[in-house]
């Protein structure tokens, strides 16, 4: 392909490729981006093989101001400003989808795939999702692949060499790659960053609980955290209570947490309600070790079995026996952490009896009238328990995802009206009725159960799983751990909410608002095992790759025996290997060139000797293509061999690496010209 033809159209196959790799950078921008920006890039890319045929293409320089105006007005608008990792990826891609429009030279196909990889590097930003991760090492690729079939050009049969050519060039790479990657020093904790902004109403966590505010995440997949029990084959008994925060300030229908968290008090026994045990100690005996790996939220929450009490390092335990980062969690974070599944007894302090008989003076006399009945049946609070708990469970309470709208003063018509809600309604109804009985109650938010993989082995614990629980306390066990939800739907303490509810829909008693085709393929073994599998990859490498910081190096070092000689003495190091790898490579390459080259240098010089005792001498200043003229002049009869060696030679010659079929098939001709002329 000439160069002015080039410069007048980019060839249709390296245009091919560039569309491809550039679908494959579309996912991140999906659910992370304004929705009309990779709608405009997928419009721009269709647009483009309809101009590129007619010689279309966006000209005029006005023009494209005017648009990159209208880009920059509707990106404002979207985002509410320029600045930010959406605001500024979106500019790239609106950018870029002028780019394509207008690009139709060399030098413009160029810069095109040198933005493609900027949008990959981008969604790396945007998402390090192991299923994002593919798709722009995908395009990465297949951008390669465009300028390899780009430079090539586009003649018949070209499709798989490009391809071959990539291949190659990525597995040289890939030891190099992994070389810096397990021992460059690292300069920040480890892969995982997060530049867009959390929102931590997402999470399904707030200071503040209220109707509908975790049932509106019942449908939600979104993954909450990842939980390994190291040293344990199997799950801890009983249901799994992942305790988050303790909301202690009631508003009657609505609970509220602190709004900074108190620390518990050191001078509490050990093992008590509020006490805080001594690393490597449990109150009860019994410790459950976790290994936690966090989705990023926002806010300060983390979780653990009931109860922790030993905590990760940069985390506090609140008053209440709860996780309380320091710093707010905007990057997924692994940690371990400690609890014990029995608590000993310990005195409730004035100050957290006060806190947890706290009530809004809007509760109706009959809410109030309720509470005092359960109290005159039996005098010991745990009697005023059962009461309640029998009472919720004879009168007609129904658990549902949609229980419909209750406003903040309708406590009533819960409790003698509508008796329909899920877990946030049963858990701070029973709680505030439980204060009105004389008995200190708190409300605890969490997750419970989770569905464990049995290719990972761990538990994944989705938003979905958000539950909200009551804490009561009792003279003779302290703060007991009662969840009325138990009471109105039984089994869900003991099954993630997607399970029970499967489980329910199975006997008839929910209807199911899935397809009854879809519902039957999420269920079949093969579906669940490639699902489950997809999990375990995910999750190998959230915690192999992107969880290799600093400290998963060191121990790495230490193991090699290198930790010790510090930072500077690893980069002499890599930088030794890493050059005596290229040494060793570009000698390899040149030792196999130079064979080739040195044979058919060889051969042809056989062919010349024979043409020369035929009476045609090669001058030394003559080329091949004026000798192979002059010879088919001189002998006739042999001139169509002659030229077919002659070609055969030229284009062996000036290839960049000599393929060894045609050089094999070149020294044929030449031994066949040889034998005529014995």
């Amino acid at each position: 392909m000439s160069k002015s033809k080039r410069d007048r159209s980019i060839p249709r196959w390296p245009l091919l490729w560039l569309a491809a790799a550039l679908l494959f950078t579309l996912p991140p921008m999906f659910g992370s981006l304004a929705t009309w920006v990779p709608c405009l890039f997928l419009l721009t890319l269709a647009l483009k093989f309809w101009m590129e045929p007619k010689g279309y293409r966006l000209r005029f320089a006005a023009l494209k101001l005017i648009l990159a105006a209208l880009a920059l007005a509707a990106i404002f608008v979207s985002y509410g400003s320029l600045n930010g990792i959406e605001s500024g990826v979106s500019l790239l891609v609106v950018l870029m989808s002028l780019k394509v429009l207008e690009a139709h030279t060399a030098r413009e196909f160029q810069v095109m795939v040198m933005m493609g990889w900027v949008l990959c590097l981008c969604g790396f930003f945007l998402s390090q999702d192991f299923g994002i991760a593919l798709c722009l090492l995908t395009a990465f690729a297949l951008l390669l692949v465009a300028l390899i079939q780009f430079h090539r050009g586009s003649s018949p049969g070209a499709f798989w060499p490009p391809l071959g050519t990539t291949c190659k060039l990525l597995a040289q790479a890939a030891p190099l790659v992994i070389l810096l990657f397990l021992l460059f020093p690292r300069i920040n904790t480890s892969f995982r960053f997060e530049f867009r902004a959390i929102r931590s109403a997402s999470s399904g966590f707030s200071d503040r609980l209220s109707p509908g505010s975790i049932a509106a995440l019942a449908n939600s997949s979104d993954i909450a955290f990842r939980a390994e029990f190291p040293g344990s084959k199997t799950r801890p008994p009983g249901p799994m209570y992942w305790r988050g925060v303790v909301m202690w300030h009631c508003e009657g229908w609505e609970w509220r947490a602190p709004y900074t968290p108190a620390p518990v008090s050191q001078s509490s026994k050990l093992g008590g309600p509020g006490g805080r045990a001594l690393p490597g100690q449990s109150p009860s005996g019994k410790a459950i070790r976790q290994r936690i790996t966090i989705a990023p939220h926002g806010a300060h929450w983390m979780f653990a079995l009931d109860r922790p009490f030993e905590i990760p390092p940069g985390a506090m335990l609140a008053r209440g026996n709860y996780v309380w980062s320091v710093q707010p969690i905007r990057k997924a974070r692994r940690y371990e952490v400690i609890s014990s599944p029995e608590v000993g007894v310990n005195e409730l302090t004035p100050h957290e009896r006060q806190l947890a008989l706290e009530l809004p003076a809007s509760i109706s006399p009959a809410v109030r009238e309720l509470a005092q009945s359960w109290v005159a049946q039996g005098s010991n609070p745990r009697a005023t328990v059962n009461n309640a708990l029998q009472f919720f469970r004879t009168h007609g309470f129904r658990y549902s995802l949609s229980p419909g709208e209750y406003k903040k003063n309708d406590l009533d018509q819960f409790l003698f009206h509508r008796r329909t809600g899920f877990c946030e309604h049963y858990a701070a109804s029973f709680a505030t009725l439980m204060r009105l009985a004389g008995v200190p109650a708190r409300v605890v938010v969490g997750y419970l159960g989770g569905e464990y993989n049995d290719l990972g082995r761990f538990f994944l614990v989705r938003q979905a799983d958000t539950h909200a629980w009551c804490e009561v306390w009792l003279p003779d066990s302290g703060w007991t751990r009662v969840d009325p939800t138990g009471v109105v739907a039984p089994g869900r303490a003991s099954l993630d909410l997607n399970s029970f509810l499967e489980r329910r829909i199975a006997s008839g008693q929910m209807e199911s608002r899935r397809n009854a085709f879809v519902t039957q393929l999420a269920r079949s073994a093969i579906f669940t095992n490639i699902r489950l599998g997809w999990e375990t990859l995910n999750y190998e490498w959230d915690t192999r790759l992107l969880g290799f910081d600093a400290d998963v190096q060191e121990v790495l070092l230490e193991s090699i025996g290198t930790a010790s000689r510090g930072p500077l003495f690893l980069i002499t190091e890599i930088l030794v290997v890493v050059s005596a790898l290229l040494v060793i490579y570009f000698g390899w390459m040149q030792l196999r060139t130079r064979s080739r080259v040195d044979r058919l240098k060889a051969l042809y010089e056989r062919f010349c000797r024979k043409a020369a005792r035929l009476g045609v001498r090669r001058d030394p200043w003559e080329g091949p293509s004026d000798f192979s003229m002059r010879a088919a002049q001189l002998l006739p009869n042999e001139s169509e061999r002659i030229r077919q060696i002659s070609n055969a030679y030229i284009a062996l010659r000036y290839a960049p690496e000599p393929g060894s079929i045609i050089l094999d098939s070149f020294a044929k001709e030449v031994s066949a010209f040889e034998a005529h002329h014995r």
